[in-house]
């Protein structure tokens, strides 16, 4: 082998070796991890969105003064299930806002539907809701679990794009833009509630 032929194959393994380093790989791996997350946080939340008409069938029947909640919640969940957000919007902000404020209010018509049976004896021995009000609960803790895993994947992500070497990569290579973390706030919930011990 020639002195040049050396060089070269010493040149190709190092280039190959710069390549690696700078995030020619890791940045698109993580940026699907994150993408594989989010299908999991929407097939979670079109989980619930699929519980709900059940959920109303069974009430309707037993809480015709409760017509108002019913169809706030199958209000919400239509505008929940029309809001959409697939891979290529993870990076959007006002979608992505957009998107979690349709699901909040769901979440909070429904968190009001199921307070509001609690004065329905009928319904609270209902089978039936028994049932779906199980799968709602788990329904809420894949929620829950799906989007900690989906902001875990995206953190990551975020980091890896704009940390050295993989920034290079990153920015030259994969045009790469930071994703927008899901940030599910119930509103009022950073305020604590208030406890008034001093009445009797």
């Amino acid at each position: 082998m020639t002195r040049f032929a050396s060089f070269r194959v010493a040149f190709v393994a190092a280039a190959a070796m710069a390549l690696s380093a700078c995030g020619i790989n890791s940045v698109p791996a993580a940026e699907e991890n994150a993408k594989a997350k989010w299908a999991d946080v929407e097939a979670q939340f079109q989980r619930r969105a699929n519980l709900i008409p059940n959920l109303v069938e069974v009430a309707q029947g037993a809480a015709e003064n409760e017509r108002t909640i019913l169809t706030e919640v199958t209000d919400a969940r239509a505008r929940a299930t029309s809001v959409n957000i697939d891979a290529a919007d993870l990076g959007d902000a006002e979608k992505m806002a957009e998107f979690q404020a349709a699901q909040s209010q769901l979440g909070q018509g429904l968190g009001r539907l199921l307070a509001s049976f609690e004065a329905y004896p009928q319904i609270q021995s209902n089978q039936n809701f028994l049932a779906l009000q199980s799968q709602l609960e788990g329904t809420e803790n894949r929620i829950a679990v799906a989007i900690r895993d989906y902001n875990e994947a995206v953190r990551e992500y975020n980091t890896t794009i704009r940390t050295f070497p993989d920034t290079i990569g990153a920015n030259i290579i994969h045009g790469a833009e930071p994703l927008v973390p899901y940030e599910a706030a119930t509103e009022g919930a950073e305020v604590a509630p208030t406890i008034d011990m001093t009445s009797n």
